[in-house]
């Protein structure tokens, strides 16, 4: 099933974008779901806005009428005046997360759909490639799958300066799939890259996601996309 165009006409304003790639993320969570070895497990992870505490609220839980039990009032601690204030950038977040659960949960590897923020002004730019260079020096598999054609800027553009300094961007074109597989040979730390270009109308390619212990899972980023779009009615 051919590549569509999410954030153009006929589509755009007729379809909402964030709902397909929510939808997207799910199956293929789902799908790596039927194939991972045991004791591991995909997520799918759906943010559009930043995840933090933006204050905390105050309950009454006294039972209503009297009888009730008095209790100290719990007080909120007044923090004192920051001593700087830092700009920050929280950008939406829409993919997958594997992780290894028989120790307790612990993320091995993650997909990551790029949105139009991702691809936006320099400093979401550099918060997206920021968080999968986390991911890849914590030991992390990553696959960036990007296929918003509303903004000309190139994620691993802003990826490969952060992760190898002075190692030219591979050739690529607008919209891309990348997979990187981290490596410890010996003392010897890498990464490999494989890398796909994406056109609208063509047809999704299979990609490796690298786990750990050197284990792999293969995604099938074609057949996901067309359940999504089925599942999506388009």
């Amino acid at each position: 099933m051919p590549l569509l165009d999410h954030f153009h006409p006929p589509l755009e304003g007729r379809r909402h974008w964030e709902s397909f790639h929510a939808q997207w993320a799910g199956t293929i969570a789902a799908a790596l779901n039927e194939h991972l070895p045991p004791d591991y497990f995909a997520e799918s992870q759906v943010h559009v806005g930043p995840r933090i505490e933006v204050d905390v609220g105050t309950f009454d839980d006294a039972p209503a009428g009297g009888g009730g039990v008095a209790t100290a009032p719990q007080v909120r601690p007044t923090l004192a005046p920051p001593d700087l204030v830092l700009p920050a950038v929280f950008p939406p977040d829409f993919g997958v997360r594997v992780y290894e659960g028989s120790g307790g949960p612990r993320l091995v590897a993650a997909i990551e759909l790029v949105s139009p923020g991702n691809k936006d002004r320099a400093e979401k730019r550099t918060a997206f490639a920021a968080k999968c260079v986390s991911h890849l020096t914590a030991g992390c598999g990553v696959m960036i799958v990007d296929v918003v054609t509303s903004r000309l800027s190139r994620p691993l553009d802003d990826l490969f300066p952060l992760l190898a300094p002075g190692v030219p961007v591979p050739d690529h074109g607008p919209l891309s799939a990348a997979s990187f597989r981290p490596l410890r040979q010996g003392e010897t730390d890498s990464i490999e890259v494989r890398h796909r270009t994406l056109t609208v109308g063509g047809v999704l390619p299979e990609l490796p996601l690298a786990l750990d212990a050197g284990q792999f899972i293969l995604v099938d980023l074609e057949a996901a996309y067309e359940e999504a779009r089925a599942r999506s009615r388009l």
